[in-house]
């Protein structure tokens, strides 16, 4: 049986994405290694992390291949906050399934998403 443990974001510009990341989630990191280009925040149960990582440049060409969902009661007002700590709208709040979904971007254009729980 697998447990997915974490989630690692490699790019160019690691402390960008960790100062983006702080706002998104309200926090400074939890582990900070900014010498080594390394930060990361435990989020629910799993772990977010950003690496410096000298192979990647520029925007992501795929954004949506790789989604990351954060699970909250009130998306449009998460959306809000977080919109206007920079991210890039995607796709504004809608409807699905019952609940609600909305689509931004970070820095390096990799997409995620803000849903309501699912039951």
């Amino acid at each position: 049986m697998l447990n997915l443990n974490s989630v690692m974001i490699g790019t160019t510009q690691a402390q960008a994405l960790a100062t983006f990341y702080e706002k998104v989630l309200g926090k400074p990191a939890d582990m900070n290694d900014s010498e080594n280009g390394f930060w990361g925040w435990q989020v629910g149960g799993g772990f977010l992390g950003i690496l410096n990582h000298s192979e990647m440049g520029g925007k992501t060409k795929d954004p949506g291949r790789i989604m990351l969902n954060y699970e909250t009661a009130d998306v449009k007002a998460e959306f809000e906050r977080i919109k206007s700590a920079g991210a890039v709208v995607i796709r504004e709040p809608y409807e699905m399934g019952g609940g609600t979904i909305a689509t931004l971007a970070d820095p390096d254009g990799n997409y995620f998403q803000l849903v309501t729980p699912m039951s």
